[in-house]
């Protein structure tokens, strides 16, 4: 680099899939560096044989303990410490806020060298409105905590971006359909790999899709705001109410429809009525 690097804690983004999307800053910063923090040093290890370093790797995360974090903090003010995580830019979603917090109240020097993301590279290849979004991270593993999440967000007139992984992505969207009602959606896997994939549909199509499928790799969930759903037509709702029908009560069926297509729960009750009267 053309100026000597300053003594501090430099925040480096790091590749989600593809290597080759690591920036030549960062790449120099790694080079340069005395210590890098990491996840797991077999992951960074990859990184760091794929730039021809070899660097002093220390396993960092919020729950280390005081007396270590001191130690980093110490390392800080007189070195240039690192600080990765496993992909993309760490502190989404990954260990590093506390760290950065105390590193500043000491008064030391604190950059971050931008990059990947995962969150704004899902977002853009969604085809969803970008101009306000949310980032929720991994939602609860358990059918009512996420439920309670899902529920507490859908009044939020943004777009919302969750990660997930392939053995609970079905439990998820259904459980989106149910709290959030059926909205424009898309399934993004393995961005920037060989086997990059984006699935768009309503939420509806996608929990349909994922019931029963597990897909690897890793996964963002990208859900449009209230009102993101192409409204459907009198003849799709009522097939879905009659399909309801089947399986619910009228009351039930015409809640359920009402939900998931947006339609008018009480309209959809009195139409179950005349077609009841009809049938007499």
């Amino acid at each position: 680099m053309s100026a000597p690097v300053e003594h501090g804690l430099y925040i480096v983004a790091t590749p989600i899939g593809n290597l080759g999307d690591l920036s030549y800053r960062a790449e120099e910063i790694l080079k340069t560096a005395d210590l890098i923090l990491v996840e797991d040093s077999r992951v960074t290890g990859k990184l760091l044989n794929h730039i021809g370093k070899k660097a002093r790797m220390k396993v960092y995360n919020d729950h280390k303990g005081e007396h270590e974090r001191q130690e980093i903090l110490a390392a800080i003010g007189c070195k240039i410490v690192a600080l990765v995580s496993d992909a993309g830019t760490p502190l989404i979603s990954d260990p590093g806020y506390k760290l950065v917090r105390d590193a500043r109240a000491q008064g030391a020097y604190v950059t971050t060298i931008p990059g990947p993301s995962a969150v704004i590279a899902a977002l853009t290849l969604s085809g969803l409105p970008s101009d306000r979004f949310l980032f929720e991270g991994f939602l609860p593993s358990k059918t009512k905590a996420r439920g309670e999440a899902l529920a507490e967000l859908k009044p939020i007139k943004a777009t919302l971006i969750f990660y997930e992984n392939g053995s609970r992505l079905g439990g998820m969207l259904a459980d989106a359909v149910a709290n959030l009602g059926d909205r424009r959606a898309a399934v993004i896997r393995e961005i920037t790999k060989k086997f990059e994939e984006t699935v768009t549909g309503s939420l509806q199509e996608l929990s349909d899709r994922y019931a029963d499928e597990k897909p690897k790799g890793e996964i963002v969930v990208v859900v449009g705001p209230p009102g993101a759903v192409e409204p459907a037509s009198s003849t799709d709702i009522e097939a879905a109410l009659r399909e309801a029908l089947t399986r619910l009560p009228a009351s039930k069926a015409a809640g359920e429809v009402a939900r998931t297509l947006g339609a008018d729960r009480k309209e959809l009750y009195e139409l179950v009525n005349r077609w009841k009267a009809d049938e007499q």
